[in-house]
């Protein structure tokens, strides 16, 4: 714009003046915008069952699957976000909430996407009769339940291993809980919380399959998506279309990575525990193109003033309370006996309703036999979920303490870890049916295919978060080898493994199901393993079974969590807030 224009020109009215920036962002905004609108205008389309939507293997159609899958992902994502902050906040916050809550979560992720498919489908299509929206929102909802775990877990181990000593600034400064939250918690779980959204984002894509062919017995809905596109080719043994649903994955993904996450992981460096400068600070186009604009910032200046209003307000004048201090008064003690009084009543009362429905209707030698299977797949979990713990652990360090070498990571992994068990079978099935492998055996690295890598993103996002102030230290001091990872590394990510370690092991349980049934054209192998059991019980629609194979599967992964994540997680946080 020539200067002597801007002169003449109002300073309230300048704002408004696009300059160079505003060429590129406002039409790229604009055509995002219109984009997610028209997807969102055919996802409540008119839809009947017995007409189901038509799947086409031709490439052209895939830009427009790729659309529609990507908004079903990110509404899931806006909604575990939103999950997060609620469940997690009261998780922690309340002691008595937390007992139902952080156990009632474990539970919830135990729970496979099969499992939640199958009782929800029939509710959201009766919620929109006649509209394909009801369909959309059973998607939605499974791929939900496939990101919204470990972001919550992240968020919860965030906010109970705060630092002491920036929990006694927030005092000092008089914040009031509402304000110590937003401005003192949340960002000091944001880089954490970012790193497990890319690898929920991802999570969704592993279970895309699942989420947009849904069979339940004689039910059957097909949403266009690149996940119906996939299982489409993979039941056709079309290896071509397979390969184009790849490469469909791999664009969006490196997409949504430069629009999304990219500037997400740059904007929240500055939440890092790090008052020194940093040359290797990830760097974001986009973030720096918004930055630069003055249109857009105008327009959307209003609103950030607003939300930053909301985040900082202030609570009447009073005086100050005291610090918590520790131990229970005797009041306190006699409501605790009161509550754990009526969880054990609750408790007591559900398992005589269990126990009556195994009696009226499955039998207890059936619970016998899915027992027996999960302790098989039991077994693979504990033993892969190590496997990659010892793998990914120093891969993730390396990349932590390197924030460039983070942003060129950061698309391969999002892919590696998008990338569905349906894709793999291919090779596998003819391979193990032409040298007669044992399936049981040769099937089970898939379980840990997409739950490797949330070890991987935290253990990441705990290298990150390391204050530059340290580095300088242990490098001053030549701390170096095994003194290193004892006294420096493990220490500061080992909250951060914890959480990596629980999410991990619960993907791969719910991996189970896509990984002990595998499907290739009319060739299917199957698993030994609980799994597969409810794969099957779900194909049959078996209700009983499934209910029986997801309750099995719930016990194993809380007994799990209780007995060896719970006692590790309450270390890492006592070791931190020691520190």
């Amino acid at each position: 714009m020539n200067p002597r224009t801007e002169s003449v020109i109002p300073a309230s009215a300048r704002g408004l003046v696009p300059n160079r920036w505003d060429v590129i962002a406002v039409p790229l905004v604009l055509a995002l915008i219109a984009l997610l609108a028209g997807a969102a205008r055919q996802m409540n389309a008119p839809f009947r069952l017995d007409q189901p939507v038509v799947i086409t293997l031709d490439a052209a159609a895939l830009p427009g699957y790729a659309l529609r899958t990507t908004l079903r992902m990110l509404v899931a994502l806006v909604c575990s976000l939103a999950f997060s902050f609620g469940y997690a906040a009261l998780a922690a916050k309340s002691r008595r909430a937390g007992q139902i809550l952080i156990p009632l979560l474990d539970i919830l992720q135990s729970v496979p996407v099969l499992g939640y498919i199958s009782f929800t489908v029939t509710g959201f299509l009766a919620l929109f009769p006649g509209r394909l929206l009801g369909a959309e929102c059973a998607a939605i909802f499974s791929i939900f339940t496939s990101q919204a775990w470990n972001m919550t877990f992240s968020l919860y181990q965030a906010l109970r291993t705060v630092p002491q000593d920036l929990r006694e600034a927030a005092y000092m400064f008089r914040l009031n809980a509402w304000q110590r939250f937003w401005r003192l918690e949340v960002p000091f779980g944001m880089p954490g919380l970012i790193w497990n959204a890319m690898v929920s984002m991802s999570g969704g894509w592993f279970f895309v399959i699942a989420s947009e062919a849904i069979t339940v017995g004689a039910a059957s809905v097909t949403l266009p998506g690149v996940g119906s596109y996939l299982a489409l080719a993979v039941a056709q043994q079309n290896l071509l279309a397979v390969g184009y649903a790849v490469v469909t994955m791999l664009v969006v993904i490196l997409l949504y990575d430069q629009l999304l996450f990219r500037p997400l992981v740059t904007w929240a460096d500055k939440f890092q525990m790090d008052a020194s400068p940093r040359d290797d600070a990830p760097r974001s186009w986009v973030l720096r193109l918004f930055q630069r604009t003055r249109l857009l910032r105008a327009f959307v200046h209003p609103v950030l003033r607003a939300a930053r209003a909301g985040l900082n307000a202030r609570l009447p004048r009073r005086t100050l309370p005291a610090m918590p201090a520790t131990g229970l008064s005797l009041p306190s003690r006699w409501v605790d006996r009161a509550w754990y009084v009526l969880l054990g009543a609750c408790a007591a009362a559900l398992a005589a309703w269990i126990v009556h429905e195994v009696d009226a209707t499955i039998g207890w030698i059936e619970v016998i036999r899915a027992a027996g299977l999960g302790m098989v797949t039991a077994v693979r979990v504990i033993f892969l979920t190590a496997l990659c713990g010892l793998i990914w652990v120093p891969v993730g360090v390396y990349i932590g303490l390197r924030p460039r070498v983070a942003g060129w990571v950061q698309p391969i992994a999002q892919f590696l870890a998008a990338f569905p068990a349906n894709v793999i079978f291919p090779f596998i099935v003819p391979v193990i049916v032409a040298y007669r492998l044992n399936p049981s055996m040769w099937l089970s690295p898939l379980l840990v295919l997409g739950a490797q890598w949330y070890i991987l993103f935290n253990v990441i996002a705990g290298a990150s978060s390391f204050p530059r102030d340290l580095k300088d230290a242990w490098a001053s001091f030549r701390v170096r080898g095994w003194l290193w990872w004892k006294k420096v590394v493990l220490p500061g990510v080992f909250p951060f493994l914890i959480t990596g370690a629980i999410t991990a092991s619960g993907g791969a349980w719910n991996a189970s199901i896509v990984a002990e049934v595998v499907s290739w054209g009319d060739t299917t192998l199957v698993a030994r393993g609980l799994g597969a059991y409810i794969a099957e019980a779900t194909r049959l629609g078996d209700y009983p079974r499934i209910g029986l194979g997801v309750g099995i599967m719930v016990i194993y992964v809380v007994a799990f969590n209780r007995l060896l994540w719970r006692p590790l997680y309450a270390l890492a946080e006592v070791r931190l807030r020691a520190d």
